[in-house]
């Protein structure tokens, strides 16, 4: 709190401009360490120090696929949702089994299509 008072009062204290972003810029700098100061604090021999970072780590990457797997889902439902809509208006039987031969039928040679192609040598 003593900082962001003392900061506030500064700008709002002097005339020119340049003067709080230089003394702001100082003191971002020296509030960050350098890479050889962390270096210099980081033991690899330090097994709780490896573990925190660690943790750190494995419950970011699992942050991450959560957010993945969350994004996915809308998707795949809007698309359910469009196939069921499609379906209604052209009056089209899902369950009928011809549907499915001739769905996969069709699913089989662009398959095949698609194989023969990316096999052409260039």
């Amino acid at each position: 709190m003593k900082k962001s008072e003392t900061k506030t009062a500064t700008n709002n204290g002097s005339a020119a401009g340049a003067a709080p972003s230089a003394s702001a810029a100082a003191e971002a700098a020296a509030a960050e360490p350098t890479k050889a100061e962390l270096e210099a604090e980081f033991d690899p021999n330090d097994k709780e120090l490896c573990h925190a970072a660690l943790k750190i780590q494995s419950t970011f990457r699992g942050h991450l696929a959560r957010k993945l797997v969350n994004k996915d889902a809308p998707e795949d439902e809007d698309i359910q949702e469009i196939t069921k809509k499609v379906a209604e208006e052209l009056d089209i039987d899902l369950t009928d089994p011809e549907l499915n031969k001739a769905a996969t039928k069709i699913q089989a040679s662009f398959r095949g299509h698609k194989t023969r192609r990316e096999a052409q040598p260039e």
